[in-house]
């Protein structure tokens, strides 16, 4: 399967894992548009989703590229300081101008979610006096069958940033 059909493919399955969560997450779940303690501070990207965004970015560039060009320019002025927005991040909306293209780490903070044999990890906002056993019955698996490490085989394990693929 070509490169981007096995990343749509993916990008489905994790968020039909995602919408689950959020089922079973119900009113722990506390992430809405305009919360943006996970889009803080430098965070490491892979090439997928590197390139994931710069297609989105191209995608923004033709239907709004005023847009696009803020983010090119938040992207180009990125400090990396812990307490810097995302580059993607739209200061006065509070809402990612890339959402549909934001890496997995983007779509997988907050629920209790698992991808292979990393450690669940749950955002500090949701599950506010939730017991582990209370968390562990939200978890899903996100990538079941290993889908991203078999196309980042094929686009390098290279880590990056936000901010470095789309400026």
């Amino acid at each position: 399967m070509p490169l981007d059909a096995s990343d749509a493919a993916l990008i489905q399955i994790v968020d039909s894992a995602l919408a689950e969560a959020a089922r079973l997450s119900g009113p722990w779940l506390v992430c809405r548009p305009g919360c943006t303690q996970c889009c803080l501070g430098p965070f490491a990207i892979n090439q997928l989703d590197a390139r994931r965004l710069r297609q989105g970015l191209a995608a923004l560039d033709v239907s709004d590229p005023d847009r696009a060009a803020r983010v090119r320019d938040r992207a180009r002025a990125y400090k990396e300081t812990d307490d810097e927005p995302c580059p993607a991040l739209d200061p006065s909306t509070g809402c990612c101008d890339l959402y549909t293209a934001r890496p997995l780490t983007c779509r997988t903070f907050g629920p209790p979610v698992r991808c292979g044999s990393d450690e669940v990890g749950v955002c500090e906002l949701c599950f506010s006096g939730a017991t582990d056993d209370e968390i562990a019955a939200c978890e899903v698996e996100i990538d079941p069958d290993g889908m991203e490490s078999n196309l980042l085989a094929e686009l390098g394990a290279e880590m990056t940033s936000v901010a470095a693929a789309l400026a």
